[in-house]
Protein backbone atom coordinates (compact mmCIF):
# COMPACT_ATOMS: atom_id res chain seq x y z
CA UNK A 1 0.00 0.00 0.00
CA UNK A 2 1.45 3.67 -1.19
CA UNK A 3 2.09 5.88 2.01
CA UNK A 4 -0.08 8.96 1.45
CA UNK A 5 2.75 12.15 0.55
CA UNK A 6 3.08 15.25 2.95
CA UNK A 7 1.77 18.08 1.91
CA UNK A 8 0.70 21.47 3.36
CA UNK A 9 -2.52 22.87 3.91
CA UNK A 10 -2.16 25.24 1.51
CA UNK A 11 -1.11 22.34 -1.04
CA UNK A 12 -4.14 20.28 0.11
CA UNK A 13 -6.57 23.46 -0.32
CA UNK A 14 -5.07 24.31 -3.57
CA UNK A 15 -5.11 20.72 -5.25
CA UNK A 16 -8.99 20.56 -4.40
CA UNK A 17 -9.95 23.70 -5.70
CA UNK A 18 -7.80 22.48 -9.10
CA UNK A 19 -9.81 19.44 -9.44
CA UNK A 20 -13.20 21.31 -9.33
CA UNK A 21 -12.27 23.11 -12.30
CA UNK A 22 -13.06 22.29 -16.17
CA UNK A 23 -11.34 22.47 -19.20
CA UNK A 24 -12.27 25.75 -21.24
CA UNK A 25 -13.34 27.86 -18.16
CA UNK A 26 -12.57 31.33 -17.77
CA UNK A 27 -11.42 31.87 -13.89
CA UNK A 28 -10.99 35.31 -12.49
CA UNK A 29 -8.91 36.48 -9.15
CA UNK A 30 -7.75 39.55 -8.00
CA UNK A 31 -4.81 40.83 -6.64
CA UNK A 32 -5.05 40.77 -2.57
CA UNK A 33 -1.95 42.04 -0.65
CA UNK A 34 -1.50 41.11 2.94
CA UNK A 35 -0.41 37.55 4.84
CA UNK A 36 -2.88 35.34 5.22
CA UNK A 37 -5.15 37.21 2.92
CA UNK A 38 -3.33 37.20 0.18
CA UNK A 39 -2.42 33.60 0.78
CA UNK A 40 -6.13 32.16 0.57
CA UNK A 41 -7.10 35.23 -1.83
CA UNK A 42 -4.83 35.18 -4.78
CA UNK A 43 -1.89 32.68 -4.72
CA UNK A 44 -3.61 29.44 -3.82
CA UNK A 45 -6.48 30.77 -6.70
CA UNK A 46 -3.39 31.31 -8.92
CA UNK A 47 -1.54 27.93 -8.17
CA UNK A 48 -4.96 25.54 -8.48
CA UNK A 49 -5.97 27.12 -11.72
CA UNK A 50 -2.56 27.05 -13.21
CA UNK A 51 -2.21 23.16 -11.53
CA UNK A 52 -5.39 22.39 -13.38
CA UNK A 53 -4.38 23.82 -17.04
CA UNK A 54 -0.97 21.64 -16.08
CA UNK A 55 -3.55 18.63 -15.43
CA UNK A 56 -6.97 18.17 -16.75
CA UNK A 57 -7.89 21.39 -18.15
CA UNK A 58 -5.18 22.97 -20.57
CA UNK A 59 -7.33 25.29 -21.97
CA UNK A 60 -8.88 26.82 -18.62
CA UNK A 61 -7.96 30.92 -19.09
CA UNK A 62 -6.27 32.22 -15.91
CA UNK A 63 -7.48 36.17 -15.42
CA UNK A 64 -4.95 37.93 -13.20
CA UNK A 65 -6.34 41.24 -12.18
CA UNK A 66 -8.50 41.30 -15.22
CA UNK A 67 -5.35 42.07 -17.26
CA UNK A 68 -2.64 39.24 -17.08
CA UNK A 69 -3.63 36.15 -18.60
CA UNK A 70 -2.25 33.01 -18.21
CA UNK A 71 1.02 34.39 -16.37
CA UNK A 72 3.95 31.52 -15.93
CA UNK A 73 3.81 32.13 -11.98
CA UNK A 74 6.90 29.45 -12.18
CA UNK A 75 9.26 32.79 -12.80
CA UNK A 76 7.66 35.02 -9.88
CA UNK A 77 10.79 35.77 -7.20
CA UNK A 78 8.34 37.53 -5.38
CA UNK A 79 4.71 38.68 -5.51
CA UNK A 80 3.35 41.57 -6.80
CA UNK A 81 1.91 44.30 -4.13
CA UNK A 82 -0.74 45.80 -6.25
CA UNK A 83 -2.34 44.78 -9.19
CA UNK A 84 -0.55 47.41 -11.40
CA UNK A 85 3.18 46.00 -9.94
CA UNK A 86 5.56 46.22 -12.11
CA UNK A 87 6.48 42.68 -11.49
CA UNK A 88 3.10 41.85 -12.48
CA UNK A 89 3.42 44.06 -15.80
CA UNK A 90 6.42 42.31 -16.37
CA UNK A 91 5.26 38.86 -15.43
CA UNK A 92 5.79 36.85 -18.56
CA UNK A 93 2.40 35.78 -19.89
CA UNK A 94 0.11 34.56 -22.96
CA UNK A 95 -1.53 38.73 -23.12
CA UNK A 96 -1.47 41.74 -21.58
CA UNK A 97 -4.93 43.67 -22.02
CA UNK A 98 -5.83 46.82 -20.36
CA UNK A 99 -9.12 46.98 -21.61
CA UNK A 100 -10.67 45.28 -18.28
CA UNK A 101 -11.03 42.24 -17.92
CA UNK A 102 -10.34 42.43 -22.05
CA UNK A 103 -11.80 39.87 -24.56
CA UNK A 104 -14.19 38.84 -21.66
CA UNK A 105 -17.45 40.67 -21.00
CA UNK A 106 -18.54 40.05 -17.46
CA UNK A 107 -22.31 41.06 -17.79
CA UNK A 108 -22.40 38.84 -20.50
CA UNK A 109 -21.28 35.98 -18.35
CA UNK A 110 -18.42 34.80 -19.64
CA UNK A 111 -16.54 34.41 -16.13
CA UNK A 112 -17.08 30.54 -15.08
CA UNK A 113 -15.47 31.07 -11.68
CA UNK A 114 -14.14 33.56 -9.52
CA UNK A 115 -12.62 34.16 -5.99
CA UNK A 116 -13.48 36.89 -2.79
CA UNK A 117 -12.82 37.24 0.41
CA UNK A 118 -14.43 38.60 2.96
CA UNK A 119 -14.39 39.28 7.20
CA UNK A 120 -17.70 38.01 7.41
CA UNK A 121 -19.97 35.16 5.42
CA UNK A 122 -23.20 33.77 7.12
CA UNK A 123 -25.27 30.66 6.96
CA UNK A 124 -26.78 31.45 3.42
CA UNK A 125 -23.57 32.59 1.74
CA UNK A 126 -23.74 36.30 2.02
CA UNK A 127 -20.17 38.02 2.55
CA UNK A 128 -19.02 41.23 4.01
CA UNK A 129 -15.67 43.32 3.04
CA UNK A 130 -17.33 46.98 3.79
CA UNK A 131 -17.83 47.24 7.53
CA UNK A 132 -18.23 45.66 11.02
CA UNK A 133 -21.21 47.31 13.27
CA UNK A 134 -24.82 47.34 13.11
CA UNK A 135 -24.38 51.00 12.74
CA UNK A 136 -23.76 51.82 9.21
CA UNK A 137 -22.95 55.58 9.81
CA UNK A 138 -20.65 54.48 12.62
CA UNK A 139 -19.00 51.43 12.27
CA UNK A 140 -16.63 49.09 14.30
CA UNK A 141 -14.63 48.86 11.65
CA UNK A 142 -14.53 50.32 8.26
CA UNK A 143 -13.06 47.68 5.73
CA UNK A 144 -11.54 47.57 1.98
CA UNK A 145 -15.16 47.38 0.55
CA UNK A 146 -16.91 45.86 -2.11
CA UNK A 147 -14.21 45.74 -4.46
CA UNK A 148 -16.11 43.76 -7.47
CA UNK A 149 -17.71 41.61 -4.67
CA UNK A 150 -21.31 42.10 -6.14
CA UNK A 151 -20.77 41.40 -9.70
CA UNK A 152 -18.72 38.40 -8.60
CA UNK A 153 -21.57 37.01 -6.77
CA UNK A 154 -24.12 37.98 -9.04
CA UNK A 155 -22.66 37.82 -12.54
CA UNK A 156 -19.84 35.30 -12.66
CA UNK A 157 -20.94 31.40 -12.83
CA UNK A 158 -19.89 30.27 -9.10
CA UNK A 159 -17.54 32.11 -6.61
CA UNK A 160 -15.21 30.25 -4.28
CA UNK A 161 -15.09 32.68 -0.99
CA UNK A 162 -11.56 31.89 0.42
CA UNK A 163 -11.66 32.88 4.10
CA UNK A 164 -8.11 33.07 5.67
CA UNK A 165 -9.56 32.92 9.05
CA UNK A 166 -12.07 30.71 10.62
CA UNK A 167 -13.79 31.52 13.77
CA UNK A 168 -16.89 33.15 15.12
CA UNK A 169 -16.38 36.74 14.37
CA UNK A 170 -16.06 35.47 10.41
CA UNK A 171 -18.66 32.89 10.62
CA UNK A 172 -22.26 34.99 11.73
CA UNK A 173 -25.86 34.31 11.70
CA UNK A 174 -26.25 37.30 9.45
CA UNK A 175 -23.13 39.80 8.07
CA UNK A 176 -23.50 43.38 8.80
CA UNK A 177 -23.43 44.42 5.35
CA UNK A 178 -24.02 42.12 2.73
CA UNK A 179 -21.26 42.96 -0.22
CA UNK A 180 -21.76 40.00 -2.43
CA UNK A 181 -25.01 38.18 -2.08
CA UNK A 182 -25.12 34.57 -1.67
CA UNK A 183 -28.42 32.64 -0.95
CA UNK A 184 -31.01 34.38 1.37
CA UNK A 185 -34.05 32.51 0.38
CA UNK A 186 -32.28 29.32 -1.59
CA UNK A 187 -32.36 30.06 -5.64
CA UNK A 188 -35.80 31.44 -5.39
CA UNK A 189 -34.65 34.29 -3.29
CA UNK A 190 -32.12 34.91 -5.88
CA UNK A 191 -34.44 34.96 -8.41
CA UNK A 192 -36.60 37.21 -6.55
CA UNK A 193 -33.54 39.33 -6.95
CA UNK A 194 -32.98 39.60 -10.40
CA UNK A 195 -30.17 37.16 -10.27
CA UNK A 196 -30.55 33.62 -12.39
CA UNK A 197 -27.50 32.46 -12.07
CA UNK A 198 -24.16 32.53 -10.37
CA UNK A 199 -23.61 32.62 -6.62
CA UNK A 200 -21.14 31.03 -4.15
CA UNK A 201 -20.32 27.38 -4.58
CA UNK A 202 -17.68 26.54 -1.48
CA UNK A 203 -16.41 28.70 0.81
CA UNK A 204 -12.82 27.75 1.95
CA UNK A 205 -11.25 27.79 5.29
CA UNK A 206 -8.05 26.81 7.42
CA UNK A 207 -10.35 24.45 8.58
CA UNK A 208 -13.23 22.94 6.18
CA UNK A 209 -14.39 23.55 3.12
CA UNK A 210 -18.46 24.47 2.98
CA UNK A 211 -20.58 24.76 0.16
CA UNK A 212 -24.45 25.08 -0.02
CA UNK A 213 -27.59 23.01 -0.64
CA UNK A 214 -28.65 25.65 -2.77
CA UNK A 215 -32.41 25.34 -3.20
CA UNK A 216 -32.79 26.21 0.67
CA UNK A 217 -29.75 28.73 0.93
CA UNK A 218 -28.36 26.87 3.56
CA UNK A 219 -25.01 26.35 3.76
CA UNK A 220 -23.04 23.03 4.97
CA UNK A 221 -19.99 21.28 5.72
CA UNK A 222 -18.83 19.66 2.29
CA UNK A 223 -15.18 18.44 3.92
CA UNK A 224 -12.93 18.75 6.95
CA UNK A 225 -9.52 19.05 6.60
CA UNK A 226 -8.09 17.19 9.46
CA UNK A 227 -10.03 15.03 12.42
CA UNK A 228 -8.79 18.20 14.75
CA UNK A 229 -11.19 20.06 12.62
CA UNK A 230 -14.40 18.31 13.28
CA UNK A 231 -15.04 20.47 16.50
CA UNK A 232 -15.67 22.85 13.95
CA UNK A 233 -19.02 23.87 16.04
CA UNK A 234 -16.52 25.83 18.23
CA UNK A 235 -15.16 28.13 15.78
CA UNK A 236 -18.63 28.98 13.85
CA UNK A 237 -21.39 31.52 14.64
CA UNK A 238 -23.85 29.60 13.50
CA UNK A 239 -24.66 25.80 13.69
CA UNK A 240 -22.90 23.25 11.80
CA UNK A 241 -22.55 19.91 12.24
CA UNK A 242 -19.03 18.14 10.95
CA UNK A 243 -19.54 14.99 12.75
CA UNK A 244 -20.02 12.81 9.94
CA UNK A 245 -18.16 15.22 7.39
CA UNK A 246 -15.66 13.22 5.19
CA UNK A 247 -12.01 14.40 5.24
CA UNK A 248 -10.59 16.62 2.64
CA UNK A 249 -9.47 14.47 -0.42
CA UNK A 250 -5.82 14.19 -0.22
CA UNK A 251 -3.37 15.09 -3.11
CA UNK A 252 -1.23 12.64 -4.94
CA UNK A 253 2.56 12.70 -5.78
CA UNK A 254 2.15 13.18 -9.39
CA UNK A 255 0.08 16.55 -7.93
CA UNK A 256 2.53 17.42 -5.25
CA UNK A 257 4.94 17.09 -7.90
CA UNK A 258 3.68 19.45 -10.31
CA UNK A 259 3.17 21.70 -8.05
CA UNK A 260 6.11 22.03 -6.26
CA UNK A 261 8.26 21.60 -9.50
CA UNK A 262 6.55 23.14 -12.24
CA UNK A 263 3.73 25.74 -10.99
CA UNK A 264 5.40 27.09 -7.75
CA UNK A 265 8.95 25.74 -7.57
CA UNK A 266 10.19 28.86 -5.43
CA UNK A 267 7.52 28.84 -2.82
CA UNK A 268 6.64 32.04 -3.90
CA UNK A 269 2.89 30.99 -4.18
CA UNK A 270 2.79 28.71 -1.61
CA UNK A 271 5.35 28.94 0.73
CA UNK A 272 8.50 25.96 1.39
CA UNK A 273 6.64 22.74 1.70
CA UNK A 274 9.58 21.15 3.62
Amino acid sequence: MTATPNFTLAELITVNLARSFKDKEVGFTGLVTGGAAALYGTSIPLAAMTLARLTHAPDLTILLAGWSHNPDLSTLNVMPDSEFDAVLRDLPCEAHMMSYPGTWAIKRGDIDFGFSSAVQVDQVGNINSVLVGKDHKKPKVRLVGPILQPEHMALFGREYVMMPHHNVRNFVDRVDYISGVGYPGGLAGRADLGLSRGGPEWVVTPKCIFDFEKKAGAIRVYSIHSEDDRDLQSHTGFHVDAERASLTPRPTADELEILRRLVDPKGILLGKHL
